[in-house]
């Protein structure tokens, strides 16, 4: 198995080397390449494409998390408004209803455009990476093929020298084996680099439908519920104006004032004083009384 990996990993070193050095010298000028012009364009149309559709996912995963800020925002200001909005006020449990319609529809439409136009978006852009990869795969397999073929003019222009038939026999059949893989993936790519550049304009009708039809569904069915709110309110502000819900200010009782609290008074100390008070008058009487007999 060691003696297999060793094996593996040496051709694997040898064949980067060769595509480097290919690639150097035709860099240089010192070699010529194959081109292709007809796929030259079909590459550019690709990745144009695959540009305008990595930006347009960006951007709108970036609309969703908004999207979704603003949905949680939304519930937020209904709730305190209802908190706010106090029960006996006209329409309170019409208000309740309407902001239970408005929270239903930012779950709806945030549903719908995650479910309804991002998934397919991010199916649509997942074909672009593997395409990718195809077409890497096949300017590598260009490279062998332009490396065999001056490997093999080499030897061609050494047979006159001498003769070696063998090396050259095996350089035509690693010729013919790298031209035939750089074919058929050349090939392939001819017809697939087309096709789904022709895809993006039936995605994008189909896309973009979805995403304008749900956001004319929503605002629309929004506005209606505003409208209601602001019915609502418009109702209580005329119930106001005729103080249907004002504090009406109560009357409060007169304030009576009480007299000081007189001290009670002593019956004992004033029994004494009229009685002393007789025993003067007796005493004074009969004093008066003897001295005029």
């Amino acid at each position: 198995m060691s003696e297999n990996r060793g094996i593996m990993l040496a051709k694997s070193v040898q064949k980067h080397a060769g595509r480097a050095k290919e690639k150097i010298l035709q860099n240089l000028g010192k070699v010529d390449c194959t081109s292709d012009e007809i796929f030259d364009d079909h590459l550019n149309n690709f990745n144009r494409q695959q540009a305008s559709a990595n930006r347009l996912q960006k951007e709108f995963n970036n609309y969703i998390r908004c999207v979704r800020a603003a949905q949680t925002a939304s519930k937020s200001l209904m709730d305190a408004v209802c908190e706010i909005y106090e029960p006996q006020w006209t329409g309170h449990e019409a208000l309740q209803a309407q902001t239970g319609a408005s929270e239903s529809l930012w779950a709806d439409f945030a549903h719908k455009l995650g479910d309804q136009v991002l998934i397919p978006l991010n199916t649509y852009t997942g074909q672009f990476p593997e395409m990718k990869k195809k077409v890497e795969k096949r300017n590598r397999k260009l490279i062998d093929y332009d490396g065999q073929r001056h490997s093999f003019q080499n030897l061609q222009a050494n047979a006159n020298k001498r003769k070696d038939d063998v090396k050259l026999t095996k350089g035509r059949e690693q010729l013919e084996e790298a031209r035939r893989t750089y074919e058929i993936l050349n090939t392939e790519l001819h017809d697939e680099l087309p096709a789904l550049y022709d895809s993006r304009i039936l995605f994008l009708v189909t896309n973009l439908q979805t995403l304008f039809a749900t956001e004319n569904v929503f605002h629309n069915e929004t506005a209606k519920i505003y409208s209601e709110l602001e019915a609502i309110v418009d109702k209580l502000a005329t119930e106001s104006q005729r103080g249907s819900n004002t504090l009406r200010k109560q009357t409060s009782n007169p304030i009576k004032t009480s007299s000081p609290v007189q001290p009670p008074v002593n019956k004992l100390n004033n029994a004494n004083i009229n009685s002393n008070y007789q025993n003067q008058i007796t005493t004074n009487g009969g004093s008066s009384l003897a001295n005029s007999l």
